[in-house]
């Protein structure tokens, strides 16, 4: 059974939250109200995987984010308008209200990709480039947002299980036939 931190800054979402993941037997939930506990809990038990809102008691989660060790993996849900405050990539973003099947199918997709098994998981900056170059060009070529673009290509790549910079390319190589990525 794997363990997840549940972080929300009301203890009636980390209860909601807690209930929906326990109820499959595929994971236990530690429940957590301040950025400072959740870092007291990655460090002492060695989690890797924060299921939270987008801000806790003490700090934002895009601040605790860069505060966690490098192998922590995070799922921020939050309104829509909270989402779009959040600037960091490598934190995964889910809607709320969430339905149950897109908070489960998001967080098996966040342990299939478990940080700490594939050791240091920052993009290349050749990586960062090419999702850079995808958003640009459905910008472009489909009138989306920034915004809309980045979630286009983190539902793509959830969908299909395959990394950001993979779908950036793929997306690429439909739009732009015949250039190398």
């Amino acid at each position: 059974m794997r363990q997840i931190i549940v972080a929300f800054e009301r203890q009636s979402n980390c209860e909601r939250f807690r209930e929906v993941l326990e109820s499959t037997g595929e994971f236990t939930c530690l429940l957590c109200r301040s950025a400072a506990q959740v870092k007291r809990t990655v460090g002492k038990l060695g989690l890797n995987l924060v299921v939270c809102g987008f801000k806790l008691a003490d700090e934002n989660c895009e601040t605790l984010y860069f505060d966690l060790p490098r192998r922590c993996a995070m799922l921020m849900i939050a309104p829509q308008a909270q989402l779009e405050l959040c600037t960091a990539e490598e934190v995964m973003k889910l809607s709320a209200p969430a339905r149950r099947a897109e908070l489960l199918a998001s967080v098996r997709l966040l342990v299939r990709m478990d940080r700490s098994l594939e050791g240091p998981a920052q993009r290349s900056a050749a990586e960062r480039e090419l999702v850079e170059q995808a958003k640009t060009a459905l910008m472009a070529n489909d009138g989306m947002t920034e915004e809309q673009a980045h979630r286009f290509l983190q539902k793509q790549s959830m969908d299909c299980c395959v990394r950001l910079a993979d779908t950036a390319r793929r997306v690429l190589e439909k739009i732009q036939p015949g250039k190398d990525a």
